[in-house]
């Protein structure tokens, strides 16, 4: 399984998990295929639909908006949202994924996609892809 932090989270946050895991890419990182974190949305969640990659970002936007929430069932994602993380520290932001990530993974491996899941400082929780 290999996780891709999208452009919204923090780019020292990607690079710091990558350190520390094997299984972590990020646009424009080492060894993965989306090289610049200006890639838009329609660019690069087919990419991570074709890969199996489980998505973790911040914008929570995403969950509300039927075009992006189209995009990410089309291309089968499996997305983790990071709701409360809008305004945290970059500091915040890696003790939030580092807190949440066993969390992160056990979902990862019993949902199937296409899904998305908010990742909060309570846990993570499933959201309803036909709601809103």
């Amino acid at each position: 399984m290999a996780f891709y932090l999208d452009a919204s989270i923090p780019f020292p946050v990607s690079q710091a998990l990558t350190l520390v895991r094997d299984d972590v890419l990020y646009p424009g990182g080492p060894r993965c295929p989306i090289t610049t974190p200006g890639a838009k949305d329609h660019e690069w969640l087919p990419v991570a639909g074709r890969h199996g990659w489980v998505v973790l970002m911040r914008d929570k936007r995403v969950r509300v908006r039927p075009g992006e929430r189209q995009a990410l069932v089309k291309n089968s994602v499996r997305a983790f949202i990071l709701t409360g993380a809008g305004n945290y520290s970059r500091w915040r932001t890696l003790d939030l994924l580092v807190r949440r990530w066993p969390d992160i993974e056990s979902a990862a491996a019993v949902e199937v996609p296409p899904y998305i899941c908010t990742v909060t400082q309570q846990g993570v929780r499933r959201v309803d892809l036909a709601s809103n």
